[in-house]
């Protein structure tokens, strides 16, 4: 009897771990089948969501654009300088020695042609004048003396040898006289105002005064540089371009251009002629282009990165500064609204208390006073705040501060692109995500 209980107990033993062992199988089924759900919530993931408040929008100066068409694929890389022709530039000299009486410019100001920039002081001046009224007296008396010797002449009264001697010397006075004439004109004397001793000397062109190399008192001798005149109205590019490519460029070709020093400012020009000679024993041929735009801000010798338009391959470009990166992707953030937030004093009006307070006036309360949310965050009472998305891109070439991009999922055409500020929008969501705060 004994032998068969303890065959019994055995039995529903076993049976009972046949039970427990089927159950675990039919729990696990489940968790199997959830696990597409956990990554699809991972994928979901991944679209970021930042909230910026009006305080925080102002301080990061973030700025808002669009693609902008640009030829980043088939151009030629240049590099040259800014550069004046000679006709606009000019070096003022005076034709006499003398003694610089006064200065009527500095350094820096606009003058145009004629504009008096000093005055010399020189005996010299006085001498040819004198010499100049002389030889206008001589001149009258030898022409006098002339016809009266081509009467004799004709009538035979006289030798024809005195009628020559005499019409030598009147052409010699004659060349004299038109020669200090000129030599007075030159120095802006004006010979029918009677002796001076000294002289204005005149900008022989319009421009910009660059250098004034006297003062009161400077002896000055012909050839002396005293002012620099520049006028950069007709600003070119000389572009260096080497060999191997100078067959791709022509003349009406557009080129893009920035400064090398300065910000990242594109400025555009067109070619007008090419060079037929090598540069300086070295393979490059320089390039000559206008610039098309405002040249006042350039000056000469000013280097420059430029890009020839050799094809005609437009793609969608953004400034680099709007492209962020982060877990080994490409980043750009584009602004889904703006939205005016209430007084949170004035929209929750909760359940009153005994007091003739509510308890959702209490808390709006303490929040004017500046206390926080178990978050970490203080709460603006009113004022707008801004929703930007992070959407992932693809970028190609990148030159003069702009770089091709490819979203990898459609936007909108009026999409407003974050194209200066962009870090800081990436750090705020970073921050975020570290302390504690909101990622929606």
């Amino acid at each position: 009897m004994k032998v068969k209980n303890k065959a019994i107990r055995s039995f529903l033993f076993f049976s009972l771990l046949l039970a427990v062992t089927a159950c675990g199988k039919k729990e696990e089924a489940p968790a199997t089948e959830a696990a597409p759900q956990k990554e699809e919530a991972k994928e979901e993931g991944n679209v970021k969501e930042v909230e910026l408040n009006e305080a925080q929008y102002s301080s990061a100066g973030i700025g808002l654009g669009g693609f902008s068409p640009k030829n980043l694929s088939e151009v030629i890389n240049a590099n040259g300088y800014t550069k004046l022709p000679p006709q606009n530039q000019a070096d003022v000299s005076v034709f006499v020695s003398g003694i610089v009486k006064s200065i009527s410019v500095i350094e820096g100001q606009n003058v145009r042609k004629g504009q008096v920039i000093a005055t010399v002081e020189s005996p010299e001046f006085t001498r040819i004048q004198q010499d100049y009224l002389t030889s206008k007296s001589n001149l009258e008396f030898l022409r006098l003396e002339y016809e009266r010797q081509r009467v004799l002449s004709e009538e035979e009264v006289s030798a024809k040898k005195v009628f020559q001697k005499t019409k030598a010397d009147y052409d010699v006075e004659k060349a004299r006289y038109a020669s200090l004439s000129k030599q007075l004109q030159t120095m802006n004397i004006n010979p029918n105002k009677g002796a001076i001793s000294s002289v204005p000397v005149v900008a022989p062109i319009s421009g910009s005064i660059t250098e004034v190399n006297i003062k009161i008192g400077s002896t000055v001798s012909p050839g002396q540089a005293l002012v620099n005149i520049v006028d950069n109205s007709q600003l070119h590019v000389d572009l260096l371009v080497y060999e191997k490519d100078l067959q791709k460029v022509k003349t009406g070709q557009n080129v893009r251009f920035v400064l090398t020093n300065q910000d990242n400012t594109e400025i555009k020009g067109k070619i007008f002629s090419v060079g037929k000679a090598f540069e300086n024993e070295t393979k490059s041929v320089a390039v000559h282009a206008d610039i098309e735009n405002e040249k006042q801000q350039l000056i000469p010798g000013m280097y420059v990165n430029a890009l020839i338009d050799v094809g005609a391959n437009t793609v969608n470009a953004l400034p680099v500064d709007a492209i962020v990166k982060a877990e080994g992707r490409e980043f750009i953030f584009i602004l889904e609204g703006v939205h005016e937030e209430k007084d949170s004093h004035d929209a929750d009006k909760g359940h009153s208390h005994d007091d003739g307070h509510s308890h959702d006036e209490k808390e709006a309360h303490d929040q004017q006073k500046g206390h926080s949310h178990d978050d970490g965050h203080q709460h603006e009472e009113s004022g707008k705040s801004y929703h930007f998305q992070r959407i992932e891109v693809k970028t190609g070439t990148a030159q003069l501060g702009f770089v091709q991009v490819t979203p990898v999922q459609q936007l909108p055409a009026d999409a407003k692109i974050v194209i200066k500020g962009a870090y800081y929008i990436q750090s705020h969501l970073l921050k975020s995500e570290g302390g504690g705060g909101h990622e929606h």
